[in-house]
């Protein structure tokens, strides 16, 4: 087979990426246009990019207000966007959330709001409960983000602490009714676990969010644990009055990204496998893949060669070292080290919003000549593996992923391409 590895998994990813871009999704699900007034609020990487589509498209008057991370901004004339910190909050976050909150609290049933709705939301709308502050907020985040914690433990947490998440959004737009249009960027694409579901009632207690805190042994300020022993801590729950005029509309997703990669690889020639979303430490995430990409070279098995592995999800990871790097870059040092330079196999991981964890790459790419151009260079795969630090390993072999800000997000990219079969 006639191909350019780098190049075709490079297509692959942004084919991915473009399948879950604002600009091909949001127009076709906006309401109608009918009397009172129309306020756009949102939050999330794509949060600017689904604001333009907003002005583009609605034909009656708008306005509104929503936040992005910095570098995700739009060009919007109507609707105001602000750039605020992720995925450590910070003051920008707390003031757009008391604006936004604000701007919905004296709407009556004939208004609507659009509520959009991405990964990122959570951090960017950050406005805490009562008696509690954003730097407090920011310890516990830091503190979870660091500890392995799945994605949604760590919304159960920040939903419990929070004034505006966990339905509370819908909760403060009553009676009007309230449209949310949400990319998905979590395992199972749960409306209450995208950005913490501010307009969704919230099953979740509180008394799990300490749970949660216990588990990861994550250090506990007594006001922060006598607000969630408070009745008052509780989330907005399913059946509340005030959602029976909120709609959520899931508009893109981490399986239409596969899918449409997928599409893309079966026309290059290439058979597919697409796992699915997947969760767990990246490093025992990157082991599976690589068993499997073992068996499909020395078995055929599950499929044949040459043929593509695609999953996506969010894994954790689990910070033990002092080097640089997000999940995606973990995956593939994991990766590197299990596979050991085997033949015929490449693969690519990155974050579909061009950002892993707080580095200023997307993920990176591996070959099968990773592996020995690593030693040659004095780099040890499982000594880097041990330090988290797989953007210097791949910043060292010139191999960095880098996007920039895509202003969408359906979470991880992960393809795995096998040329050959030791059968063949």
């Amino acid at each position: 087979m006639d191909l350019d590895p780098r190049a075709l998994l490079r297509d692959l990813f942004d084919t991915a990426i473009a399948a879950a871009h604002p600009a091909q999704v949001l127009a076709r699900h906006l309401p109608r246009v009918h009397g009172g007034r129309t306020i756009v609020i949102g939050a999330g990487k794509a949060a600017g990019a689904m604001a333009e589509v907003v002005e583009a498209h609605w034909n009656g008057e708008v306005d509104g207000l929503v936040v992005a991370p910095y570098g995700y901004g739009a060009n919007c004339r109507r609707i105001e966007v602000v750039e605020a910190a992720h995925p450590l909050p910070d003051d920008a976050g707390e003031r757009v959330a008391r604006r936004v909150l604000a701007l919905v609290s004296d709407l009556s049933e004939d208004d609507r709001v659009i509520f959009l709705l991405s990964g990122g939301g959570s951090a960017l709308l950050a406005l805490p409960a009562e008696g509690i502050s954003l730097d407090d907020k920011r310890v516990l985040n830091k503190a979870l983000l660091k500890s392995g914690a799945a994605i949604d433990e760590m919304n159960c947490v920040r939903k419990h602490l929070s004034a505006i998440k966990g339905g509370r959004l819908a909760r403060a737009c009553w009676p009007a009714s309230v449209y949310t249009y949400a990319i998905s960027d979590v395992p199972g694409d749960q409306a209450t676990v995208i950005a913490s579901g501010p307009t969704v009632g919230d099953p979740s207690t509180s008394a799990e969010a300490l749970a949660i805190l216990k588990r990861y042994a994550i250090e506990t300020p007594a006001h922060i644990r006598a607000w969630l022993e408070d009745p008052r801590s509780e989330t907005v729950k399913p059946g509340d009055d005030c959602l029976s005029r909120s709609y959520f509309t899931l508009i893109a997703t981490p399986q239409q990204a596969l899918d449409a990669a997928a599409a893309k690889a079966r026309a290059a020639g290439l058979n597919v496998l697409i796992l699915g979303d997947l969760e767990g430490e990246s490093r025992e995430v990157a082991k599976v893949h690589a068993g499997i990409a073992r068996q499909v070279r020395k078995h055929g098995q599950p499929l044949a060669a040459p043929c593509l592995l695609l999953s996506g999800g969010e894994t954790t990871v689990s910070v033990r070292g002092k080097g640089r790097g997000g999940r995606n870059g973990e995956f593939l040092l994991s990766l590197t080290a299990a596979l050991k330079g085997e033949p015929g196999i490449w693969a690519l991981a990155g974050d579909s919003d061009g950002i892993d964890g707080m580095e200023n790459n997307a993920g990176a790419l591996m070959s099968p000549c990773s592996y020995r151009r690593a030693l040659a260079a004095g780099l040890n795969p499982l000594h880097e593996l041990d330090d988290n630090n797989g953007y210097g390993f791949f910043a060292e072999l010139g191999d960095l992923l880098v996007t920039g800000p895509t202003r969408t997000n359906v979470n991880d990219f992960r393809a795995i391409l096998i040329l050959q079969s030791d059968e063949q």
